[in-house]
């Protein structure tokens, strides 16, 4: 259901064309990232966090990994995953799938500085099987997002 839902908002937007239904599996980065036929860094992951605040997401380059010094500073408390078992339940979208769009009221998204890099980028789009081809501001402005922030450290091979 959470696909068909995407499916919606984005065509609501303006983006229908831009949902891609894909064959293969594309539940991790390295599956997207193959089902695509581009770099892991280019998929844009989606990282479920629940704070006193509510849940967050924060969108992040698919080589990226949260750190949690920047993350702790940023949100002033320690980063804690969603569990996978309130995903749905929490942000409305099932382990896989999980995207910023057509989330549920309250939860905040993030995009974090380590997307900057590239032009396009390639989020999921609601299910294990399916992603979007946006161009980094595209991707801002439909996730609603409030902001971009600093969290993510990358490999030292990304840093050069």
């Amino acid at each position: 259901m959470s696909a068909q839902t995407v499916k919606e908002f984005l065509a609501e937007r303006g983006y229908a064309d831009r949902f891609l239904d894909l064959a293969q599996l594309s539940a991790t980065v390295s599956e997207a990232a193959l089902a695509l036929g581009c770099g892991e860094a280019q998929i844009a992951k989606t990282l479920s966090f629940v704070t006193a605040q509510g849940p967050v997401l924060i969108v992040a380059a698919g080589d990226a990994k949260v750190d949690n010094h920047k993350y702790k500073e940023y949100f002033h408390c320690k980063a804690v995953m969603c569990p996978r078992d309130q995903l749905e339940e929490l942000i409305g979208h099932a382990a896989g799938g999980v995207c910023p769009f057509a989330v549920k009221d309250g939860v905040r998204v993030y995009l974090d500085e380590s997307l900057r890099r590239f032009e396009t980028v390639y989020p999921a789009a609601g299910n294990d099987h399916s992603a979007l081809k946006l161009k980094l501001e595209e991707l801002y402005t439909l996730s609603g997002a409030l902001s971009y922030i600093d969290v993510c450290k990358l490999p030292a091979a990304a840093q050069n």
